[in-house]
């Protein structure tokens, strides 16, 4: 698994008419350790999104460098990068099965049947999806179709793992309840996870590192351990 190393990165968005830039992350440095929970937080429009968008690749750099375990990754295209990404849309296929939502990465891959079936029962187990692998999306609630999306992202066997604000629209025991399976998740796992969230309880709860945005810049950075900062 990688560590991330931010050095000064810009992004910049243009406006409307195209004939103004504005920053959507301005002169940015951070260092995210291996195996880590990191946690963006912020208000909204303060640049989570676009910094989780810049370590995944999808947006173009104006200025500064991105690194993995010190490699530039100036040059390394998105899927190549070996990092599952999770929007606040979940993006499932509505006429597919929920198996074959979270078994596609692997179908893509051409998995074999018997692998992926183990895959696709170990994930599910872990995030409490088996008794659904036979339904459809429109049935799901949505705390259930997050996880599938957490489960399909993860069956890939990703180094890095971003969320952007996974918990929105989510009732408080949904949203606690998968809060806590991330958590389990991450250790499990041992990935890096990156999420973003405007509610200060889920990042506290969840960080070993705290990214404090505001208005594209990073303003602060905390450390934590057992939930406590250092």
């Amino acid at each position: 698994m990688p560590s991330i190393r931010l050095d000064n990165v810009s992004v910049h968005y243009s406006n409307d008419k195209k004939n103004i830039l504005i920053a959507g992350l301005y002169q940015a440095s951070l260092i995210i350790a291996d195996q880590s929970f990191t946690v963006i937080v912020g208000p909204s429009g303060c640049g989570k999104t676009t910094l989780l968008k810049t370590i995944a690749g999808t947006l173009e750099i104006a200025e500064g460098r991105v690194y993995f375990n010190d490699i530039n990754m100036a040059n390394v295209s998105v899927n190549k990068r070996n990092i599952a990404f999770v929007s606040q849309q979940f993006a499932l296929y509505p006429n597919m099965s929920i198996f074959d939502n979270i078994a596609y990465p692997l179908k893509v891959a051409k998995t074999p049947i018997e692998e992926m079936r183990k895959l696709v029962s170990q994930i599910s187990e872990t995030l409490e999806l088996s008794i659904l692998l036979s339904r459809k999306p429109r049935h799901l609630s949505i705390g259930q179709k997050q996880r599938v999306a957490l489960a399909r992202a993860l069956i890939k066997q990703p180094q890095v793992i971003l969320l952007d604000e996974p918990f929105s629209n989510l009732d408080q025991p949904t949203r606690l309840h998968l809060r806590d399976l991330l958590k389990t998740m991450q250790k499990r796992y041992l990935i890096n996870v990156i999420l973003s969230t405007h509610n200060e309880d889920d990042a506290y709860f969840l960080a070993d590192q705290l990214i404090m945005m505001n208005n594209g810049t990073i303003e602060k950075m905390i450390e934590f351990k057992d939930g406590h900062p250092l």
